[in-house]
């Protein structure tokens, strides 16, 4: 259903103009995430620019990862649980847009992935596997350094997707362990999304002039 809502949004973007890059067309100007319009009231956009792409290879690299992951984790700990670490992964990712880059328009399921490979490390941890030998680990490292080393990629999103999704991988439980209802846990992994969605808005309108004036003074040379 997630990589669906993926490429409808991806063709939805390729018929309303989107460019190569993604820019541009009706799609991504009412609902990539920028901070200028999270502070207007614009909330939405914290959780449709994560289903929104830049062309052809990051939608495919994503939603690759996406299924893979999904393999690994839907079965052992149920959609709700899933579904819910997914949402909290997506907000933990917009959060981190709006504290380290606030003005700039970002788009990408890769918040929600990173928060996926997060808690996966946690559910391994905690089951007493290593994630190193799992491999997990050393995906999650690799990710990590292209994160930095690759211009244009958003550092905050992949982080505070990751640490999100750790949170959350703290929380939710398998199935096969059956010590606690998980719906109540998905419950209370949607309660943390919501409530970090509440904080990306507050450091938006928090963040943002600063982060305007800081860019037009970098402009003009001041």
């Amino acid at each position: 259903m997630i990589i669906a809502l993926n490429a409808i949004v991806f063709v939805a973007m390729m018929i309303g103009g989107a460019g190569a890059t993604g820019q541009g067309g009706a799609v991504y100007e009412n609902l990539v995430l920028w901070g200028p319009f999270v502070v207007q009231g614009e909330w939405w956009r914290l959780i449709t620019g994560a289903f929104m792409h830049a062309g052809v290879v990051h939608i495919g690299s994503n939603m690759l990862l996406l299924w893979f992951l999904a393999q690994e984790m839907e079965a052992p700990l149920g959609r709700e649980q899933f579904s819910a670490l997914y949402a909290v992964s997506v907000m933990g990712g917009s959060l981190g847009v709006m504290v380290l880059s606030p003005i700039s328009p970002t788009l990408g399921a890769s918040g929600g992935v990173f928060g996926l490979m997060g808690a996966l490390v946690v559910l391994q941890l905690r089951a007493k596997q290593n994630p190193w030998n799992s491999g997990i680990g050393g995906l999650v490292v690799l990710n990590l350094i292209l994160t930095f080393a690759v211009p244009g990629i958003s550092a905050g999103g992949h982080l505070g997707g990751l640490l999100a999704g750790a949170l959350g991988g703290a929380i939710v439980e398998p199935l096969p362990w059956g010590r606690a209802n998980p719906k109540v846990r998905a419950a209370i992994i949607v309660v943390i999304a919501l409530a970090l969605g509440v904080l990306a808005v507050v450091a938006a309108k928090a963040l943002v002039p600063g982060a305007w004036d800081r860019e037009l003074l970098s402009r003009t040379g001041g």
